[in-house]
């Protein structure tokens, strides 16, 4: 080999050792340093038992700024900040989230109800503030308040999802317990002869609370920013009629959302 020959490998040779070293090198230092955080999904971490609850909240959500029941389950799962799969692994269909929509709106219809009441101690003002709130409950989200009223969930003989029911008997026996403590003036036994006194009052409550506020969110009667006020005129009309005398319903009657086993409880 000539010289040039044996220059240019010795050469070689150093450079080689040269970026082994640096390399050797580099790893240490690498080695010293924090580990790099994980990059972040793009989705929200939920824990456990959460899911569900996040995507029932995005439907309400949705349906409060849309007021329409036309959004796709992709739609809310973009909401949620989850995979447009997550949805249906608590819900078999939208029929069925919408059902837990539902159930969610009567459990806060109660809770509010609840609140309005907490610190009154007589029953009849309690009753003037439930009806108060259930009035407002609907005019502030009509499009919640037609799902948990309207026929859209209706199943055959017009049976409501088990999920809704639970959550409306709540709601009903709110109002059924303050109605029975004095609510029209004086209490009522809950016994089963006064059963359809009790349900008699009941029906005349819901009837013109439901009536003025399906009016109001209707833009029937108006305006909206009037609600409170009109509200409580007719309330307290129909609290001091009912004080006067309780009307019985019919034998075989019921009231409220229906079950799918067709065994309704009939006064």
């Amino acid at each position: 080999m000539s010289t040039l020959g044996l220059h240019r490998l010795r050469n070689a040779c150093y450079a080689y050792v040269d970026i082994a070293n640096f390399a050797a090198q580099l790893s240490t230092e690498l080695r010293g340093l924090p580990n790099m955080p994980k990059r972040q999904s793009a989705e929200r971490p939920y824990h456990h038992g959460d899911l569900r609850r996040a995507i029932v909240t995005a439907a309400m959500e949705i349906l409060q700024e849309t007021q329409s029941l036309e959004f796709s389950l992709r739609e809310l799962a973009r909401r949620a900040g989850v995979s447009h799969n997550a949805p249906y692994k608590h819900f078999a269909d939208k029929r069925e989230l919408l059902a837990a929509v539902s159930a969610a709106g009567f459990e806060t219809l109660t809770k509010r109800m609840t609140t309005e009441i907490a610190g009154l101690d007589n029953a009849r003002e309690q009753l003037f503030a439930m009806l108060r709130a259930y009035i407002a409950h609907g005019v502030e989200n009509p499009a919640l308040y037609n799902l948990m009223f309207g026929g859209y969930l209706g199943g055959p003989n017009r049976s409501r999802p088990a999920i809704e029911l639970a959550e409306a008997e709540k709601t009903k026996a709110l109002l059924a317990g303050v109605i029975v403590a004095g609510g029209l003036g004086r209490a009522i036994p809950h016994t089963a002869r006064n059963e359809r006194q009790i349900a008699g009052a009941i029906l005349v409550c819901w009837s013109l609370v439901h009536g003025l506020t399906l009016l109001l969110a209707d833009g029937l009667v108006g305006p909206k920013k009037k609600a409170g006020a009109l509200g409580d005129r007719l309330v307290q009309g129909m609290l001091d009629g009912l004080a006067a005398e309780l009307p019985a319903l019919p034998p075989g009657t019921w009231i409220g959302p229906q079950g799918s086993s067709g065994n309704f409880h009939r006064c």
